[in-house]
């Protein structure tokens, strides 16, 4: 794909209105249209065969407030307004948003590999990360299509982790604002080696004026107003482009079907305003997110599958991983010249602390979207009444803030997991693990920028204390809920993401992880689903 096509502003079409959709045989019917269902209705549209995509949101509105930071952040215009439960039984409200191409368009765009090793078994301080069924060889040539793809702007090699034999990225790394050339510099001369955080965006640094990706202050969080991100809402475009693919928006599928021996998914039933509709399907593909689908099969029970559809191992819904993660904020005396801060990413202690003392991995840094006063007013909002919030003082210091995610890897936990209630309600026990590592890094970055003479806090709490971590609400890096494994007593799918128990369901989404890494799990989830589809496709062919 060219530069051109990639920065062709995409047109929604509105939704039409379905006639006898509901009483059509679907060769494969897609769950979810993220990422993961994104990437397979798209694949799957060059073999002609009838692709049905149902999606629970609808359509998201391109409308000044997409640029809000008021409306995103404090108003949470268009996150879901639903509550789940955490292990002790209390309602929070995941951040999480239910729209025709899912979380993707609120992320921060970054897409990075995920390191070899990853894929082996790893010791940790807290215990070990285990090994994949498959290997980074086996995703190594849909890394590279999918980075092309989604328009992946990145410098081979400069990330000293990485595959430096892969391809060399399409295009060039995003050039780095004064602010961030600064603190670069801090970490250079602190001896590090901070590299270009490979992003996908629709950027032309030479030709600006042709890009709908402007750098803007509201990129990380916010949909894009000028379509300008690489996220599943332009794939899922591009897929409905072929008249063989269908969207149905509004469609909350509520369980998987079979027929009486239990071997062969038959229909997703779907909850609608006009009520339960039912859909037939040859093969169907589960990409509605690691809680979303989990839940979904823990719901699909039945006599053949009397703990939840593919649930026989009783690992569905296990293993719940969402990161290790800190958010940290450095302020500086003098106005820092960053407002497109997200550009940078530091890996040397991703395998063990270089620097002497502990050999164990400790993760990864990257810097945050631009923080407007809002954005963390809208952060402080959950625990703090809004006439304790010191609104001016946020204001005074939006300019004088960079943003830091301090990012490490969680183990897969069997007591780490998505529940459904009897009521039918989504619990999520988790409780936090591997810290050692993660605590040290976060100790390291608050040093460094001391020593530089930055103040460094926290980004949660009015204190902005440095001993919290993202709390359970922050699940955009969901994953392992129904990982892929050869024993089926151990995993509830295969390495093609089929169903031990089933011959034609499949997972396409982040839950079939079977580790959750130290970087931002949307390329893997893209490479996987890419592979994942090659495999249906021989079937259907």
């Amino acid at each position: 794909m060219s530069m051109d096509e990639a920065n062709a502003p995409i047109v929604l079409s509105p939704q039409e209105t379905p006639a006898g959709l509901t009483s059509k045989h679907w060769d494969v019917i897609i769950v979810g249209s993220g990422a993961g269902g994104a990437s397979v209705a798209h694949r799957l549209a060059k073999t002609g065969k009838s692709i049905l995509v149902l999606e629970r949101g609808q359509r998201l509105p391109i409308e000044p407030e997409n640029w809000s930071p008021a409306a995103v952040w404090i108003n949470s215009r268009y996150r879901t307004k639903e509550k789940w439960l955490d292990k002790k039984g209390k309602e929070f409200r995941p951040n999480t948003h239910y729209w025709a191409g899912g979380n993707t368009m609120f992320y921060g765009a970054a897409l990075m590999r995920f390191r070899k090793r990853d894929f082996e078994e790893v010791t940790h301080a807290d215990g070990i990360s285990p090994a994949w069924p498959i290997r980074y060889e086996d995703l190594a040539p849909h890394y590279t299509e999918a980075e092309r793809l989604w328009s992946v702007h990145g410098a081979r090699g400069a990330d000293p982790t990485d595959d430096a034999d892969a391809p060399a990225y399409e295009h060039a790394p995003l050039a780095h604002d004064p602010g961030v050339l600064a603190m670069r510099g801090i970490f250079l001369r602190r001896g590090w080696k901070p590299y270009p955080l490979p992003l996908g965006l629709l950027r032309n640094e030479e030709k600006p004026w042709e890009s709908p990706c402007i750098r803007c202050t509201t990129c990380g969080g916010h949909p894009c107003l000028r379509m300008g991100k690489s996220d599943a809402r332009r794939i899922l475009t591009l897929a409905e482009q072929n008249a063989n693919v269908v969207l149905l928006t509004g469609r909350k599928a509520l369980r998987v079907e079979t027929d009486a021996s239990g071997r062969t998914a038959t229909a997703v039933v779907c909850e609608t305003e006009g009520g339960e509709e039912r859909f037939r399907g040859d093969i169907i593909v589960l990409a509605a997110g690691a809680v979303n689908s989990a839940a979904l099969l823990l719901k699909s029970h039945s006599p053949a599958h009397p703990n939840g559809l593919a649930n026989g191992s009783d690992q569905v819904g296990r293993n719940y991983m969402f990161h290790t993660s800190t958010a940290t904020i450095s302020v500086s005396p003098q106005p820092v010249q960053a407002p497109f801060p997200k550009t940078m990413g530091l890996s040397d202690f991703y395998w063990n602390d270089p620097e002497g003392g502990f050999e164990f991995p400790m993760g990864h840094v990257q810097l945050l979207e631009f923080m407007s006063a809002d954005t963390i007013k809208g952060h402080l909002s959950s625990k703090l009444p809004a006439w304790f919030i010191p609104t001016l003082l946020l204001g005074a210091m939006e300019r004088r803030m960079i943003a830091f995610l301090t990012m490490s890897e969680d183990l897969p936990l069997a007591d780490n997991r998505v529940r459904v209630t009897s009521a039918g309600r989504i619990a999520l026990d988790y409780t936090f693990n591997n810290l050692p590592g993660h605590l040290r890094l976060r100790k390291k970055l608050r040093k460094t920028l001391d020593e530089a003479g930055l103040m460094c806090h926290c980004l949660h709490g009015f204190k902005f204390s440095m001993d919290e971590l993202l709390p359970l609400y922050g699940t955009a890096h969901q994953n392992g809920t129904v990982r892929m494994g050869d024993d089926p007593a151990a995993a509830p799918i295969d390495r093609d993401c089929k169903a031990h128990e089933l011959d034609n369901l499949y997972v396409a989404d982040a839950s079939v992880f079977c580790s959750s890494a130290a970087v931002n799990p949307t390329l893997t989830l893209v490479a996987n689903a890419m592979r994942v589809t090659d495999g249906i496709a021989r079937r259907l062919s």
